[in-house]
């Protein structure tokens, strides 16, 4: 009854939970060729957003960012199992870029859950990329090649010094190697597709803060899941922040630190606001819908979700995520980047006025700031969207009429006053029978016919709208 009962209190959202289940069915349906099966199949097991998104995009294009995705997931797996020696990972997160060219190549016994199939059944995923166009594969085995890179550096450093992320510089380095680097490959593939400008694969800076929004987003909200991880927690929280409000990151978890561990949380979110102008920037800048839809709808998710964990202690107890309605009625609605700025605008308003409340708050003041900064920004985005809108309206009524349009007009406008000038002709004809309040009517049609014959020939004849 639970579903069931946030639809009858929601009602608007009925349409889109439907057309939502109806793209996770569609997203199910395999491809026949097994390699692209299995990536696909994957991609469902491991993200079910991602691979309903990811559908909307043209073949070649979505075939490459599945297998994108896929590899680098492999490589955060990689990453990610705390149980594998450094002295072993070091060296692999090194060379993985290279494996994506060895069809051999595979790994057991690492990672978890879905995971450990995605590393056993490598080879298939191989198979995929080295059938993909060549530029391609160029960016998708350069970003792998620098996140390991960067990877490797971070896991070098935590075996050395116990602690890998000290400063707000050194988050910034991490997300940009783990998250910021998607941005970057995303951007080159879509300049590769030609479905965007070749400009895109230079946007290194904005699409950078893209994958931070996301990925810093992403290490909030996943406090919990992250610091229970065993064999022992990776945490990604700056020590530079935490520091400032706890002496450890595990005393937030203590019920009796729920003061400290709340301000320590609207300290991090307030740093991951400062992402949103250039994340703007960015997809105002898409030209492709369905490229457009891809980017937008987890920026979208990213804000909202950081409004939801704002002051919410249940980010160190419990999971906090959007409803799966809320989702399913953004992915449905969205269309255009004067939506994105509403959805921000609206987020950012109710992030704001919590943060107004947030009495005491030692970020109070600079979180309120950023958030009436987005809502001008927004506010003059869709200002700059209206005033598009209207002159593109404007420059449409100013251009030429078609001669072909000329002339149909002008056809139409003979005939309809040769037959309103004949309306007793055609009655006799059709074998109806003349009304005794017909005159009136006819004698309005002719005055219809006239104008409307003058106007097709001003139209003929200057190819001019009035």
């Amino acid at each position: 009854m639970g579903k069931l009962g946030e639809l009858l209190k929601r009602p608007d959202e009925l349409v889109p939970m439907v057309s939502m289940a109806l793209a996770a069915r569609r997203a199910k349906q395999l491809p026949k060729e097994p390699g692209l099966a299995f990536c696909y199949d994957m991609l469902n097991r491991v993200s079910r957003s991602f691979a309903v998104v990811i559908q909307q995009l043209p073949e070649g294009l979505r075939d490459a960012i599945c297998v994108f995705y896929l590899v680098l997931r492999a490589l955060d797996t990689v990453e990610d199992d705390m149980a594998l020696d450094a002295k072993i990972k070091v060296p692999l997160l090194r060379c993985f870029h290279e494996k994506s060219y060895d069809r051999s190549w595979s790994m057991t016994g690492c990672g978890s859950g879905e995971y450990v199939r995605l590393m056993e059944k490598y080879p298939l995923v191989t198979d995929v990329f080295l059938r993909l166009d060549s530029q391609y594969q160029q960016v998708i085995a350069d970003i792998c090649r620098r996140m390991g890179e960067g990877m490797a550096k971070f896991v070098e450093k935590a075996d050395e010094e116990g602690e890998s992320v000290e400063s707000v510089a050194d988050y910034d380095l991490y997300c940009h190697y783990v998250a910021g680097l998607v941005g970057i490959g995303l951007s080159q593939l879509f300049a590769s597709s030609g479905l965007e400008s070749p400009e895109f694969a230079k946007l290194e800076g904005t699409a950078n803060e893209m994958g931070l929004l996301l990925q810093k987003t992403n290490i909030i909200r996943d406090y919990l899941e992250d610091i229970n991880e065993e064999p022992r927690p990776r945490m990604w929280w700056p020590r530079e922040v935490w520091g400032q409000y706890a002496g450890s990151l595990e005393a937030f978890k203590q019920p009796e630190e729920a003061g400290a561990a709340m301000r320590c949380l609207n300290h991090m979110i307030t740093d991951a606001l400062r992402h949103v102008p250039a994340c703007l920037d960015y997809m105002s800048r898409l030209r492709e819908p369905a490229v457009f839809r891809f980017c937008a709808i987890p920026q979208i998710m990213a804000i909202a979700t950081l409004s939801l964990c704002y002051k919410n202690h249940k980010v160190f107890t419990g999971v906090v995520k959007m409803r799966r309605g809320e989702v399913a009625r953004i992915m449905f609605h969205l269309s255009d980047f004067a939506d994105v700025c509403v959805l921000f605008r609206n987020h950012a308003g109710a992030l704001g006025e919590a943060a107004q409340q947030a009495t005491g708050d030692p970020n109070q003041k600079k979180t309120v700031e950023l958030c009436r900064r987005i809502i001008a920004d927004c506010d003059k985005r869709l200002q700059a969207v209206a005033e598009a809108k209207k002159a593109e309206v404007a420059a449409a009524r100013a251009a030429p009429v078609p001669f072909a349009a000329r002339v149909l007009v002008l056809l139409l406008g003979g005939l309809y006053l040769f037959y309103a000038h004949r309306l007793d002709q055609v009655r006799a004809w059709l074998g109806i029978q003349e009304q005794p309040d017909a005159a009136a009517l006819d004698s309005f049609n002719r005055l219809i016919a006239i104008m409307f014959c003058c106007y097709a020939l001003w139209i003929a004849v200057t190819g001019r709208r009035m």
